[in-house]
Protein backbone atom coordinates (compact mmCIF):
# COMPACT_ATOMS: atom_id res chain seq x y z
CA UNK A 1 0.00 0.00 0.00
CA UNK A 2 1.35 3.37 -0.99
CA UNK A 3 0.35 6.65 -0.69
CA UNK A 4 0.47 9.96 -2.03
CA UNK A 5 1.85 12.75 -0.20
CA UNK A 6 2.11 15.89 -0.68
CA UNK A 7 4.11 18.62 1.17
CA UNK A 8 5.12 22.02 1.06
CA UNK A 9 9.18 23.93 1.06
CA UNK A 10 10.97 21.45 3.89
CA UNK A 11 12.87 24.60 4.79
CA UNK A 12 9.83 26.22 6.06
CA UNK A 13 6.53 23.86 6.20
CA UNK A 14 6.14 23.05 9.76
CA UNK A 15 3.42 20.76 9.22
CA UNK A 16 4.74 18.78 6.39
CA UNK A 17 7.45 17.68 8.36
CA UNK A 18 5.39 16.32 10.86
CA UNK A 19 3.53 14.12 8.19
CA UNK A 20 6.66 13.32 6.34
CA UNK A 21 8.01 11.96 9.76
CA UNK A 22 4.81 9.77 10.05
CA UNK A 23 5.56 8.34 7.16
CA UNK A 24 9.41 8.14 7.46
CA UNK A 25 9.81 6.98 11.26
CA UNK A 26 7.35 4.07 11.42
CA UNK A 27 8.30 2.64 7.83
CA UNK A 28 4.89 3.78 5.84
CA UNK A 29 5.29 3.37 1.82
CA UNK A 30 4.64 7.29 0.39
CA UNK A 31 5.75 8.54 -3.11
CA UNK A 32 6.24 12.06 -1.82
CA UNK A 33 5.46 15.78 -4.24
CA UNK A 34 6.43 18.83 -3.80
CA UNK A 35 3.87 21.75 -3.72
CA UNK A 36 5.29 25.16 -3.98
CA UNK A 37 4.68 27.70 -1.26
CA UNK A 38 5.97 31.25 -2.54
CA UNK A 39 5.56 30.80 -6.19
CA UNK A 40 1.79 31.98 -6.50
CA UNK A 41 1.08 27.83 -7.77
CA UNK A 42 0.06 26.44 -4.76
CA UNK A 43 -3.50 26.53 -5.56
CA UNK A 44 -2.87 25.17 -9.03
CA UNK A 45 -1.06 22.43 -7.49
CA UNK A 46 -3.53 21.28 -4.91
CA UNK A 47 -6.59 21.70 -7.42
CA UNK A 48 -6.52 17.65 -8.13
CA UNK A 49 -6.48 16.96 -4.21
CA UNK A 50 -9.79 19.55 -3.77
CA UNK A 51 -11.62 20.19 -1.14
CA UNK A 52 -8.12 19.84 0.20
CA UNK A 53 -6.35 23.48 0.12
CA UNK A 54 -3.10 23.07 2.44
CA UNK A 55 -0.30 20.85 2.89
CA UNK A 56 0.30 18.39 3.99
CA UNK A 57 -2.17 16.09 2.38
CA UNK A 58 -2.20 12.22 1.70
CA UNK A 59 -4.19 10.30 -0.87
CA UNK A 60 -4.42 6.29 -0.71
CA UNK A 61 -4.26 4.23 -2.82
CA UNK A 62 -7.63 3.83 -2.91
CA UNK A 63 -7.92 7.34 -3.99
CA UNK A 64 -9.65 9.25 -0.78
CA UNK A 65 -8.22 13.12 0.28
CA UNK A 66 -6.70 13.40 4.04
CA UNK A 67 -6.53 16.95 4.74
CA UNK A 68 -5.29 18.02 7.99
CA UNK A 69 -2.32 16.59 10.26
CA UNK A 70 -4.69 15.45 13.05
CA UNK A 71 -6.86 13.36 10.52
CA UNK A 72 -3.81 12.09 8.86
CA UNK A 73 -2.37 10.31 12.11
CA UNK A 74 -5.29 9.14 13.30
CA UNK A 75 -6.03 7.02 9.92
CA UNK A 76 -2.40 6.20 9.48
CA UNK A 77 -2.55 4.35 12.98
CA UNK A 78 -6.11 2.86 12.05
CA UNK A 79 -4.98 1.15 8.75
CA UNK A 80 -1.19 0.10 10.03
CA UNK A 81 -2.41 -0.64 13.65
CA UNK A 82 1.54 -2.82 13.68
CA UNK A 83 3.45 0.61 13.16
CA UNK A 84 3.53 1.37 16.25
CA UNK A 85 2.17 5.25 15.76
CA UNK A 86 0.43 5.15 19.43
CA UNK A 87 2.52 4.15 22.45
CA UNK A 88 1.25 0.69 23.64
CA UNK A 89 0.62 1.38 26.93
CA UNK A 90 -2.95 2.86 27.61
CA UNK A 91 -2.46 5.71 29.95
CA UNK A 92 0.67 7.15 27.47
CA UNK A 93 -1.65 6.34 24.27
CA UNK A 94 -4.20 8.65 25.87
CA UNK A 95 -1.42 11.55 26.96
CA UNK A 96 0.13 11.13 23.77
CA UNK A 97 -3.14 11.86 21.86
CA UNK A 98 -3.83 14.52 24.36
CA UNK A 99 -0.28 16.08 23.41
CA UNK A 100 -0.80 16.21 19.24
CA UNK A 101 -4.50 17.55 19.66
CA UNK A 102 -3.34 20.93 21.69
CA UNK A 103 -0.27 21.15 19.58
CA UNK A 104 -3.32 20.88 16.54
CA UNK A 105 -5.17 23.53 18.20
CA UNK A 106 -3.10 25.13 20.45
CA UNK A 107 0.48 27.46 20.66
CA UNK A 108 -0.63 30.37 18.42
CA UNK A 109 1.66 32.77 19.78
CA UNK A 110 4.80 30.53 18.94
CA UNK A 111 3.53 29.61 15.66
CA UNK A 112 3.22 32.94 14.77
CA UNK A 113 6.00 34.77 16.33
CA UNK A 114 8.65 32.15 15.61
CA UNK A 115 7.74 30.66 12.03
CA UNK A 116 9.76 27.19 11.50
CA UNK A 117 12.91 27.76 9.35
CA UNK A 118 15.62 25.48 9.36
CA UNK A 119 19.19 27.46 7.73
CA UNK A 120 20.32 29.91 10.69
CA UNK A 121 19.51 30.49 14.62
CA UNK A 122 17.97 34.33 15.40
CA UNK A 123 20.12 35.98 17.38
CA UNK A 124 18.60 38.07 20.35
CA UNK A 125 15.32 37.03 19.59
CA UNK A 126 12.58 39.14 22.00
CA UNK A 127 10.52 36.90 23.64
CA UNK A 128 6.82 38.51 24.65
CA UNK A 129 4.97 37.37 27.54
CA UNK A 130 2.51 35.67 25.45
CA UNK A 131 5.42 33.35 23.80
CA UNK A 132 7.01 32.90 27.62
CA UNK A 133 3.25 31.36 28.20
CA UNK A 134 3.06 29.21 25.50
CA UNK A 135 6.52 28.21 26.29
CA UNK A 136 5.57 27.81 29.80
CA UNK A 137 2.92 25.58 28.83
CA UNK A 138 5.20 23.26 26.66
CA UNK A 139 7.56 22.51 29.48
CA UNK A 140 4.26 21.70 31.78
CA UNK A 141 2.96 19.47 29.30
CA UNK A 142 6.15 18.09 27.89
CA UNK A 143 7.23 17.47 31.67
CA UNK A 144 4.49 15.37 32.47
CA UNK A 145 5.80 13.09 29.67
CA UNK A 146 9.11 12.48 30.93
CA UNK A 147 8.11 12.46 34.83
CA UNK A 148 5.75 9.48 33.54
CA UNK A 149 6.36 7.85 30.35
CA UNK A 150 10.03 8.83 29.24
CA UNK A 151 11.68 5.72 31.46
CA UNK A 152 14.29 8.41 32.64
CA UNK A 153 12.92 10.64 34.96
CA UNK A 154 16.15 13.52 34.95
CA UNK A 155 16.04 12.71 30.86
CA UNK A 156 18.94 13.11 29.37
CA UNK A 157 17.54 12.07 25.98
CA UNK A 158 15.17 10.38 24.29
CA UNK A 159 11.78 10.30 22.99
CA UNK A 160 8.67 11.11 25.13
CA UNK A 161 7.06 8.03 25.54
CA UNK A 162 10.35 5.81 25.40
CA UNK A 163 10.23 4.93 21.58
CA UNK A 164 9.18 7.14 18.78
CA UNK A 165 5.41 7.81 18.76
CA UNK A 166 3.26 10.47 16.72
CA UNK A 167 3.73 13.08 19.76
CA UNK A 168 7.58 12.73 18.81
CA UNK A 169 6.14 13.72 15.08
CA UNK A 170 3.84 16.53 16.12
CA UNK A 171 6.74 18.23 18.14
CA UNK A 172 9.69 17.96 15.67
CA UNK A 173 8.64 21.59 14.43
CA UNK A 174 9.03 23.01 18.36
CA UNK A 175 12.35 21.45 18.80
CA UNK A 176 13.21 23.35 15.23
CA UNK A 177 11.68 26.56 16.40
CA UNK A 178 13.44 26.47 20.04
CA UNK A 179 16.62 26.18 18.39
CA UNK A 180 16.04 28.76 15.03
CA UNK A 181 15.49 31.20 17.72
CA UNK A 182 17.28 29.87 20.88
CA UNK A 183 14.46 30.28 23.00
CA UNK A 184 14.81 29.87 26.57
CA UNK A 185 14.09 26.30 27.95
CA UNK A 186 15.04 24.26 30.70
CA UNK A 187 17.51 21.70 30.45
CA UNK A 188 15.09 19.11 29.77
CA UNK A 189 13.75 20.46 26.96
CA UNK A 190 16.87 21.27 25.60
CA UNK A 191 17.92 17.79 26.14
CA UNK A 192 14.40 16.85 23.85
CA UNK A 193 15.53 19.52 21.15
CA UNK A 194 18.74 18.13 20.92
CA UNK A 195 17.40 14.39 20.56
CA UNK A 196 15.23 15.65 17.48
CA UNK A 197 18.24 17.60 15.86
CA UNK A 198 20.41 14.54 15.55
CA UNK A 199 18.10 12.41 14.20
CA UNK A 200 18.64 10.91 11.23
CA UNK A 201 15.00 11.59 9.96
CA UNK A 202 15.42 14.95 11.02
CA UNK A 203 18.60 15.30 9.89
CA UNK A 204 17.84 14.48 5.92
CA UNK A 205 14.73 16.51 6.07
CA UNK A 206 16.86 19.54 6.61
CA UNK A 207 19.52 18.77 4.64
CA UNK A 208 16.55 18.04 1.50
CA UNK A 209 15.76 21.70 2.97
CA UNK A 210 19.15 23.98 3.08
CA UNK A 211 19.96 22.56 -0.15
CA UNK A 212 17.45 24.93 -1.77
CA UNK A 213 18.77 28.67 -2.37
CA UNK A 214 15.69 31.38 -1.91
CA UNK A 215 15.85 34.72 -3.20
CA UNK A 216 14.62 36.60 -1.65
CA UNK A 217 14.31 34.59 1.58
CA UNK A 218 10.93 33.89 2.80
CA UNK A 219 11.42 35.25 6.47
CA UNK A 220 13.34 37.49 8.37
CA UNK A 221 16.34 35.82 9.81
CA UNK A 222 17.78 39.42 11.85
CA UNK A 223 21.23 40.71 12.01
CA UNK A 224 23.64 38.36 11.45
CA UNK A 225 22.48 35.04 12.19
CA UNK A 226 24.46 32.03 13.62
CA UNK A 227 24.86 29.26 11.79
CA UNK A 228 22.09 26.11 12.62
CA UNK A 229 23.06 24.45 15.60
CA UNK A 230 24.55 20.74 15.40
CA UNK A 231 23.45 18.28 18.14
CA UNK A 232 25.87 15.64 17.43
Amino acid sequence: MTYDLFIGDKGFSSWSLRAWLLFKKFDIDAKVHQVELFTGTMKQQMAELAPARLVPTVRTAEGWIIGESIAIVETLAERHPDAGIWPDDPEAHVYARWLVAEMHAGFSTLRNDCPMQLFKQVQNFKVSDALSADIARLEELLDRAFNRFSGDHTYSGGWLFSKYSAADAFYAPVAARIAGYELPVSDRLSAYVRTHLKDPAFKSWRADAIAVDYDPFPFSLGIDPKPWPEAD
